[in-house]
């Protein structure tokens, strides 16, 4: 039987006050089980970063419930909890040339949160916990003295990948950790992710744009649009049978290898303004098992019929 490791519960994320406040997230609901790959994916300024870093307590909630192992971990917190959980949580940042220190060496980059939790036990075993990691992401020892302006942008990520894993978490926040590298070079950091994540049992939360891409690496699949989550279910099930129909325009945008298919496709534009929900309300329905859709009674009913 799965255990649940992550759970997210009528979460919403807002930022400014009174009529200045924006509601970045709403009614947001899923869970992540223990070892797997759970990919959050939309366009940009969807919230799906917001919620990643909401996660792991750079973002304040102004409502709803984030539960790690079953414990709340949204809110205020003590010390101790707030260093217990960014010993268990790490994240992969986007950019990996804006989110390394430029002035720091590879060795202090990667040894930083070792420093600050003290997760070493003499300077021997930083150095060999440090060396290890470089080895696990493809980097030399050599490397540790140079600076990340150096390296080329698949290096400096498996740099970024370095520092979040050498502090032996238990789940990953990888915040589109290829968008920013060559396509010659994601399918390596993929490969690497996947690897990494066989050998140590990691869980990983995959924020993307590129459903194409996470296709390849995750278990399941949520999809939002406006920070409310439309969609959610196992990989292949939402590549057979997509319901939402934002779901269906981000698959129609994925690139076909044929050029004379890719000419002959038909793009599926998503029309919000279709949506009547003044007197209907929507609501996160299972519609076939372990598949979530977001909508009202009337397109429940449509969605049923499309799919028997």
């Amino acid at each position: 039987m799965t255990e649940k490791l992550v759970e997210i519960k009528d979460l919403e994320i807002s930022f400014g006050e009174g009529k200045k406040k924006f509601v970045a997230v709403k009614n947001a609901n899923f869970f992540i089980n223990k070892g797997e790959t759970f990919s959050l994916v939309g366009e940009s300024g969807s919230g799906k970063t917001t919620i990643g870093r909401a996660i792991i307590g750079l973002n304040e909630t102004s409502g709803g419930d984030i539960l790690y192992n079953g414990k709340r971990i949204n809110g205020k917190k003590t010390k101790a909890e707030h260093n217990e959980l960014i010993s268990k949580i790490q994240m992969i940042f986007q950019d990996p040339a804006a989110s390394l220190n430029e002035r720091a060496t590879v060795d202090y980059i990667i040894s930083e949160g070792l420093y600050n939790f003290n997760l070493f036990k003499d300077e021997e075993d930083r150095k060999k916990k440090v060396t290890d990691m470089m080895t696990e992401v493809g980097l030399l020892a050599e490397h540790l003295t140079r600076y990340p302006h150096e390296f080329s942008g698949g290096q400096r990520q498996r740099i970024g990948i370095a520092r979040a894993l050498v502090m032996d978490p238990e789940f990953v926040i990888a915040d589109e950790p290829i968008s920013a590298l060559d396509v010659s070079v994601r399918a390596q950091v993929l490969n690497l992710l996947k690897k990494i994540q066989k050998e140590k049992g990691l869980t990983y939360l995959f924020v993307a744009h590129d459903l194409s891409v996470v296709r390849f690496i995750s278990d399941r699949i949520a999809v939002i649009h406006k920070g409310v989550i439309v969609e959610v279910a196992e990989t292949e099930e939402l590549f057979r049978n997509p319901i939402h129909p934002y779901t269906r325009s981000l698959l129609s945008a994925v690139p076909i290898p044929d050029p004379i298919l890719e000419r002959q496709k038909e793009l599926i534009v998503y029309d919000p303004s279709q949506h009547d929900y003044s007197t209907d309300e929507p609501e996160m329905v299972e519609i076939t098992t372990g598949h979530f859709v977001w909508g009202n009674k009337a397109e429940m009913a449509e969605y049923r019929k499309k799919l028997n």
